[in-house]
């Protein structure tokens, strides 16, 4: 103990005591690290922004959308999910609490929305009251869209915030009628602001009751529907799922063999398949700038040698006076080590400040996040590289003959 304590102290003097080579030896572990953590902060602070845009979803819900196949695609065929498929899921299966269809307009993407005067473009959809909950939509003003409101097939609307603001609308929009699609429309509410994702505001939207969109669409095009399942048991996922799945290949006429024209997704499927694009992104990206930790490696272990060639004769007197071999060993080893260690811990600080400003300068990006396993292996890593580029001049110093260390001028 008493041998390692002072190989410590004799590491931390010799870095003191040529500090500015022994910052320029660091540097670049300190690059690689705050490069990767950097790197790292980034894409994790995306993934769980992602995450919890997903979260509001439940785990006890079930998405059905169109899919076209390529070799359907091909042919110019364009697969839907209809209304009279959505009541076939409605009266065939069992355990679901309820269903939530969202029906978009015909002009598909943005549409366009005018009040006195004054157009804007918006995300229109036609859904039922539990689009609310579905969505995680809070109503700042007003109510959200009623069951009453869809059986009647009421012209009203709930909007948000982007789009009172882009129409100048009054900050309490209840009551002011917007026009749409050819008709007026009440608005009876307006949601909590949720902000920008990627750059594009979840705000630019306005929510009509699916019977209304029906109408409003007419019969110029089929409707395509996007429909969310809430399940009263979550034992039943699979069972249900496979239940849909040939509620819609009997309706679709899909012979066997052939490929679906429709997904069945749950919000853990989804996120499955985001997270592992973002894990392997990490490990690419973190390889990829985690290079120049074994640059910072070389670097340390090319001043390492020169700092034996300099201490020559003082590894001859220490061997001459009793040192051990693996006392020197050790020492060296040791000041290897901590050289690489400071450059992990300066690199992480970095690193981290780093990530957290390249996330702030990208407009509407998540805040960086640096997860605990990022930090554990870049400081192991740091130790590491220390460990495998000290060995060598620590070998060198250890094998010195004392006699000729003695008389190395």
């Amino acid at each position: 103990m008493f041998s390692l304590i002072e190989s410590f102290r004799s590491a931390i003097s010799s870095v003191r005591a040529h500090g500015f080579r022994s910052f320029l030896t660091t540097l670049g572990i300190i690059i690689g690290v705050s490069s990767t953590i950097a790197v790292v902060s980034v894409i994790q602070g995306l993934s769980y922004s992602i995450n919890q845009q997903f979260e509001g979803f439940g785990s006890n819900s079930i998405s059905v959308r169109s899919f076209t196949p390529r070799s359907e695609r091909l042919k110019g065929k364009i697969a839907r999910i209809t209304p009279q498929d959505v009541e076939r899921i409605r009266e065939g299966v069992e355990g679901v609490e309820h269903i939530t269809p969202t029906l978009g307009s015909n002009v598909g993407g943005t549409s366009s929305i005018k009040y006195k005067g004054i157009e804007a473009f918006g995300q229109v959809a036609g859904s039922t009251y539990t689009y609310q909950a579905v969505q995680n939509i809070d109503i700042k003003h007003g109510r959200f869209l009623s069951y009453s409101d869809n059986q009647t097939r009421r012209k009203v609307v709930v909007i948000g915030e982007k789009l009172r603001e882009d129409l100048s609308l009054p900050k309490n929009p209840i009551g002011e009628y917007i026009f749409f699609a050819g008709e007026w429309l009440k608005v009876i509410g307006l949601a909590e602001p949720k902000g920008s994702f990627f750059g594009f505001s979840q705000d630019n939207f306005a929510v009509v009751p699916y019977s209304t969109m029906q109408s409003l669409n007419g019969n110029l095009l089929e409707p395509d529907i996007f429909v969310q399942l809430q399940l009263k048991n979550l034992d039943n996922l699979e069972q249900i799922k496979g239940k849909i799945k040939r509620i819609l290949r009997k309706e679709h006429r899909l012979k066997p063999g052939e490929d679906d024209d429709f997904k069945i997704e749950t919000p853990e499927q989804l996120t499955s398949g985001i997270s592992d694009v973002i894990s392997m992104l990490t490990i690419v990206l973190g390889g990829i700038v985690s290079i120049s930790l074994i640059v910072g490696g070389i670097g340390i272990m090319n001043i390492m040698l020169v700092s034996v060639t300099e201490r020559t004769r003082e590894i001859g007197i220490c061997k001459a006076i009793g040192a051990k071999r693996h006392h020197i060993l050790l020492q060296f080893l040791i000041e290897a080590v901590v050289l690489s260690l400071l450059g992990g811990i300066i690199g992480i600080l970095l690193g981290y400040g780093l990530g957290m400003l390249a996330s702030a300068s990208i407009p509407n990006f998540p805040p960086a996040n640096v997860p605990l396993w990022a930090v554990g292996i870049a400081f192991g890593f740091s130790a590491g590289v220390g460990v495998l580029f000290g060995i060598l001049p620590a070998a060198k110093a250890a094998n010195l003959d004392p006699i000729e260390a003695l008389r190395y001028e």
